[in-house]
Formats: C-alpha cells, structure tokens, sequence
C-alpha cells in the first residue's frame, strides 16, 4: 500500500502524532527489496542477508507498540516497564529472580559500544530501588575489560589469601555494625567479586584464542563488522561461562535515521548483520541456543512517511512508537514464526498487539519466573517489572 499511495499525504491520525510537522511529508515506501527466506517463508529486508539465514531459529513479532514519542522515555519503558527514570532494569530484575550461576563473574554484564553511550546513558542498566548488587557491570571491549582490576604490585598466593581473609573479617565486622546498608553489601560484594575477577574477567573476554575460521565469521576482520563482532563474540564466550544476562549496545543512536535513510540503514545493518548470524550460529553449534534467549530490538519503529528538511540530502523517517518489530530466537522460541500485524501501511500494530509488558512476561517466562509472581516490596507495595497492568504470555511465539 506504500508503494501504491507513494508521496499522498498521511491522514489526519497519523499527521497528527508527528513531532516535526514542518518537515512531514507524503507516504514513504521502503527502499530495499523483501523476499521469503527458510521453510517458513518468513519475509526479510535484503539488508540482513546473514541473518536471514536464521528465520527457522526465529520469531519475528511485527506487533510491538510502545507508549511514547521520545527516545529517553521509550528507552525507560523498554528497560525497566516504566517511563520514567529511576526503576530497576529488565536485567536487574532478572538476576534479582536467579541469582547467580557463576560465583567468580558477574550475573548482569553490559558490553556498550566504544565509540558513545546509548541514550540514557548508563541508567538503562540500573538497579533502579531493588539493592544495587543487581546492576549491571559495564566491561569494556577494547582494552582491559575492567580497570584497575590487578594490583600495581604482585604478592605471593599465601600472603594474598591471607591479606583477603584478614580484609574479610574487617569487611563483616563493619557490615555488622551497620545493619540496613544495602550500598554498603554491595560495595563489599563488588570488592570480593573484583578479586575472584582478576583472572576470570581477562580470560573470559580474551578473544585471542579463537580460531581464525571463528573470528572471520563475527567479521572481525573487517573494520565495519569488528567493533560490534567483538562484543557478539564476547556475549557468548560470557554465557558459556554461565553468566545470566548479557547486554550489548551499539554506537550511540545510529538506528535514528530521520534523514538519509537508504544511507544510514545500509551503515547500521552492515554493521550488525554479519555479527548477529555469527552468534546465533555459534551458540546453535555449541548446544548453548536451546537454553539461551537472544533478543533483539529497539525502543520504537518509525513512521510509515518521509521526514524530509532544507539542507539534507535525502529523507528519512520520524519515530514510530504505534507498530515496530522485535525477535527472539532460542531459549525455547517456536522458530519460523510471525507474530501480529500492523495496519497496511505500517503505522499502528493492529493484530495481536504486543504491550512492552507482554514482551517484558514473555521474556520473564522463558526464563522460568512467573512475571506476576517477581515481585519485590517498596513502601507498602509489591513492585513489579510487567506494573499494574495486565500482561500476559506470549504462549503462540513458543516452542
């Protein structure tokens, strides 16, 4: 139906959720070729080739709608279930359910990109009110992973054991004096944890041992395809080793493409693409894709017009929080599976509408939490990541 009403004028619903309504214009089809991939026919843009191989392992869900125009509020809502800052997110809340399966690396580990923060910077991997031994920890994929991870000076095994059982007593005499700390428990657990790190950390993120038929499969070998490969290849070596959630970001906000478009898409998937195959590959090889969940997406879509303005070469999109897509695949996703539909020009999800809570519970199901059941008492109340609203299981995207 783009194609068919290309450059008409949006309708009077949709021109009115517009955000810049000085650079709106006509009915925008997309640039690139569609075609059916795998048994399921699943349709992918010709900008995932390497990913498009992996729709048989996949559910694409076309139905997700969010709850705000703007990136800060929608990253919250996507984050944490809540538009607002300050709350614990979906990883935080994860772990605060598990626990730990892995005593000497952390259970919530955030590979950002090198280059800048995503928006919101580190506050989407907060522990928000639930204590804040459930933060994520940031490693870095370029350089030491953690700095100031190992001392200046190196002691013998006896006299370091020792030197840490000492500190020990010190830690639990001052813990016990000050009851009802919880950043106090959490600093102390971050110490003990940063010296069971010092040789777990560097060993787990030390790519140098992986063949070089591995290496060439995450695109490490190509500038484009590196800096995120990295990070892929990092995620998976941190979950064999039993680490429970694994977030990795990209280059700040490179997916906000308001103007050049054909461009910025080519960039943002020529990044990714090649990377995010390699890992679904590499964890199906390695029997690790059955018990794990990947996720992938955004905080929104955008809008089914051109944005275009004096000055820009070509034109893009606004943001779309009435219909975007996400997908998971592994950790029990039925694959090869579609879910839900927006309406015919790609503006509003209008079958089978996934609420971020519904994904949120979803997520929380296939992990093995009840998403009504997580809860955790603040101020009288049982808070909880899918809120007061009701949110329910995605049980037809299941395997």
């Amino acid at each position: 139906m783009l194609e068919k009403y290309s450059g008409q004028p949006p309708s009077r619903e949709l021109a009115n959720d517009i955000e810049f309504a000085d650079q709106m214009g006509g009915l925008m089809p997309s640039p690139f070729r569609f075609a059916r991939h795998g048994e399921s026919g699943m349709e992918i843009s010709e900008l995932l080739p390497h990913v498009s191989g992996h729709v048989d392992d996949t559910a694409l869900i076309r139905s997700m709608f969010g709850g705000h125009f703007n990136h800060e509020p929608s990253l919250f809502l996507m984050q944490t279930g809540r538009l607002i800052p300050g709350c614990p997110s979906l990883g935080s809340w994860v772990v605060y359910g598990l626990g730990t399966e892995n005593q000497n690396l952390p259970d919530y580990v955030v590979l950002d990109d090198p280059k800048r923060l995503p928006i919101n910077g580190i506050q989407n991997w907060q522990s928000g009110w639930l204590p804040p031994v459930y933060q994520g920890s940031r490693m870095r994929s370029q350089g030491s992973p953690i700095l100031n991870l190992h001392p200046r000076e190196e002691f013998p095994g006896p006299v370091l054991q020792l030197a840490r059982s000492i500190l020990a007593d010190f830690d639990a005499d001052h813990r016990r004096k000050r009851p009802g700390y919880p950043e106090l428990d959490a600093r102390i657990a971050s110490y003990e944890l940063a010296a069971r790190m010092q040789l777990l950390a560097t060993d787990a993120l030390d790519i140098s041992d992986e063949s070089a038929a591995t290496r060439e499969m995450y695109g490490l070998d190509n500038e484009v395809t590196a800096s995120y490969g990295r990070r892929c290849l990092m995620a998976r070596r941190l979950v064999e080793r039993g680490v429970r959630f694994v977030q990795i970001y990209i280059e700040g906000q490179i997916w906000d493409n308001h103007f050049d478009l054909e461009e910025e898409l080519r960039y943002c998937c020529g990044k990714t693409d090649k990377p995010v195959a390699a890992l679904l590959t590499d964890l199906k090889q390695r029997g690790l894709l059955d018990s794990t969940l990947i996720v992938w997406g955004g905080e929104f879509g955008r809008m089914p017009l051109s944005q275009v303005s004096p000055g820009e070469k070509n034109a893009g999109r606004d943001h779309g929080p009435g219909g975007f897509s996400v997908w998971m695949a592994g950790g029990g996703i039925k694959g090869g599976t579609v879910y839900g539909a927006t309406d015919e020009i790609g503006y509003k999800a209008v079958e089978d509408p996934v609420s971020v809570h519904d994904f949120h519970a979803t997520i929380l199901h296939q992990l093995g939490m009840d998403h009504s059941q997580l809860v955790f008492q603040r101020n009288g109340l049982d808070e909880r990541l899918s809120g007061v609203d009701p949110a329910r299981v995605l049980q037809e995207i299941l395997g």
